[in-house]
């Protein structure tokens, strides 16, 4: 993927100052979230130099106090630690259900998205959640970056038996033309491409994947993720943007369609794809906003070992939960 010119370096700035604009915590007045309060851009970069950031895991720490540090160091082993083996002759699911930025809605969203993926994958035990604030408090969650997100991919890969388990992975945040933004508040900033996603689950020899990418401009993963055992859903086409990741949301659009509704359901992930898809398009409808064009793409074999774990899926449908992402459109 290759950005054109400045006009591709503005689009950048327009999602960065967006995300600033978008740290509103009046729906949670006794805690104030970690703020964005500066776009934190390295000085002359070109719209070249992000691509090359992006496709490397770019990620820059600063501020950070030592005795935090340590803390975060224990929050991430202590959770790498505690993933149960894989179970031999059964498909195993992984669910790693990251929130790469800092605005407590994204934190929400991956906290839930977690429980359902967890109870739909007969994953207990079998999960990590990567997040900041979910709004009422400090995280006691490892932080959502691109390096721990890579550490938890590499643990799971020393795990399961890659012959018959999966990874089921999530990702919510802010997006770009060039991938998923990580921006933790001030401190933390970064971005992971397709191709640099598509890098690292290679090397580790993680093919059978289900990947749920909430983000704007999220359909470049399907690209670069695709191959038979791969299912990889997107809350839009690569072009377009999301809508609802607003930070006092408890939802974006897709995370809500697919995660608090389809997929609460006993029914197959394309199924579940396909009434999220309609879902997000009422939605927008309702709003007069432009399409995102969620994209779908799952893979001959990836039928095959999903249809394994679906076959686990409690038959009972849980109750969708937090304030529908559509509110925000009674606000307009």
């Amino acid at each position: 993927m290759v950005l054109q010119g400045m006009a591709a370096f503005r689009i950048i700035c327009v999602v960065l100052l967006a995300a600033l604009a978008g740290a509103s915590t009046a729906q949670r007045p006794t805690y104030r979230a970690p703020q964005h309060t500066r776009a934190p851009l390295p000085v002359g970069a070109t719209p070249e130099d992000f691509v090359a950031f992006a496709n490397g895991g770019m990620q820059i720490e600063r501020d950070r106090a030592p005795d935090d540090e340590l803390a975060e160091h224990r929050r991430l082993v202590s959770a790498l630690d505690g993933l149960l083996p894989q179970r031999k002759g059964m498909v195993d699911a992984y669910v790693v259900s990251i929130a790469l930025d800092s605005d407590p809605v994204f934190g929400r969203e991956a906290r839930e998205a977690a429980k359902v993926l967890a109870r739909r994958y007969d994953a207990a035990g079998r999960t990590i959640v990567l997040a900041g604030s979910d709004g009422t408090g400090p995280s006691d969650l490892p932080r959502g970056s691109p390096g721990h997100l890579a550490l938890a991919l590499a643990r799971i890969a020393e795990l399961i038996d890659k012959s018959e388990d999966g990874l089921v992975l999530y990702t919510t945040s802010h997006g770009a033309p060039i991938g998923i933004i990580y921006n933790d508040a001030d401190q933390g900033y970064g971005a992971i491409s397709p191709n640099r996603l598509a890098a690292v689950l290679g090397a580790l020899g993680v093919d059978r994947r289900l990947v749920i990418v909430s983000a704007c401009y999220s359909g470049s993963f399907v690209p670069a993720l695709a191959n038979a055992d791969t299912a990889i859903l997107t809350a839009s086409a690569g072009d377009r943007t999301s809508f609802g990741c607003q930070s006092d949301n408890d939802w974006t659009f897709y995370g809500d369609a697919l995660i608090n509704h389809a997929l609460r359901k006993a029914q197959p992930l394309a199924a579940a794809s396909a009434e999220a898809v309609a879902l997000v398009g009422q939605w927008e409808q309702q709003g007069r906003l432009k399409p995102s064009l969620p994209q779908v793409l799952i893979g001959d074999r990836a039928t095959a070992w999903l249809a394994q774990l679906d076959r686990r899926t409690p038959a009972a449908t849980t109750a969708s939960v937090g304030r529908p992402a559509t509110a925000l459109l009674d606000q307009r």
